[in-house]
């Protein structure tokens, strides 16, 4: 079934979309927040979390797909989660390595002070995205949406872990710039 089809059950209150939602996108999203939390358990809480949050929010926008605002919402269950299990300073996941990475450039939920200005980093963070080249950009998705280790993306794109951190090193760079000029940093 395609986004759109899930998308008309969600607005239908058809509770197939639930379904059809975990077997295309299940798999996925319990590696990235697997990938973040490095527990199974909670990792599966955060996939049961994203179909509550799925359902009670509906997708406003899916001219990017389904997959994206998923994940996002994943995502931000296994943060969560992984904020009230930890107490001490980000440690023992590569998704905290990978934040640790780019903190200085996106700022934390505790640091925005508004959603107009979540957004705006958002739609900032979207717009640079779509500039940049397709290997940069892949690059960069599998480190910091997916929270893959260095080795892995370098595995996956066929390229030295050295060529990757090379990549992600100029891509914050860059990032950063463009936040600056935009007056987000």
């Amino acid at each position: 079934m395609n986004d759109a089809a899930i998308i008309a059950l969600l607005q239908k209150r058809d509770e197939q979309a639930l379904l059809e939602i975990r077997q295309a996108y299940g798999g996925l999203c319990f590696q990235t927040a697997y990938r973040i939390l490095g527990s199974r358990e909670d990792a599966e809480e955060c996939v049961s979390d994203m179909l509550i949050g799925v359902w009670n929010s509906i997708p406003p926008d899916t001219s990017e797909g389904l997959c994206p605002y998923l994940l996002a919402l994943v995502r931000r269950s296994a943060v969560d989660c992984l904020r009230r299990t930890t107490c001490q300073k980000r440690g023992g996941t590569q998704y905290a390595a990978a934040l640790d990475e780019i903190a200085e450039i996106i700022p934390s939920d505790e640091r925005t002070e508004s959603q107009v200005e979540r957004r705006e980093v958002l739609a900032a963070v979207t717009a640079f995205l779509r500039g940049l080249p397709e290997r940069q950009r892949q690059i960069f998705m599998l480190r910091y949406y997916a929270a893959l280790p260095v080795r892995e993306i370098a595995g996956k794109l066929g390229m030295t872990p050295n060529a990757v951190k090379l990549s992600l090193m100029r891509t914050r760079q860059k990032l950063k710039e463009d936040f600056r000029k935009k007056g987000l940093l």
